[in-house]
């Protein structure tokens, strides 16, 4: 494997991550900053009592969504970051340290958002 094809795959990879990460934040973020940020502290719903908020985030599956949520977003994040910085600030000869920090505060985030929902 040459070169350029296992630079194209990883580009491609980064690449999903990357749309994969903007859909989902698209997505779900602002529905959920809605409720929880505008409509429930308003009143305009009657927010969910405690202890059925809890029965839900005690559910494995709803914590797997929202780390799954949290890695996207980050890994999202990162790569637009590392891209801004690279290509249109022109930093091309830092492009590894770059890209080390950029995907290195991911693995950090992601790491620090499954301890806070795992741990």
């Amino acid at each position: 494997m040459t070169t350029q094809s296992k630079r194209s795959t990883s580009d491609a990879l980064a690449w999903l991550l990357f749309s994969a990460g903007g859909v989902v934040s698209a997505l779900f973020a602002p529905v959920l900053l809605l409720l929880f940020g505008v409509v429930f502290p308003l009143g305009l719903l009657a927010p969910p009592g405690h202890a059925h908020l809890s029965a839900v985030l005690d559910h494995p599956l709803s914590r797997l969504v929202l780390l799954l949520l949290c890695v996207l977003a980050l890994l999202h994040c990162a790569h637009r970051f590392r891209y801004i910085l690279a290509e249109g600030l022109q930093l091309k000869r830092l492009r590894g340290l770059i890209t080390l920090l950029c995907y290195g505060a991911v693995i950090i985030g992601s790491g620090w958002a499954a301890d806070v929902l795992f741990g």
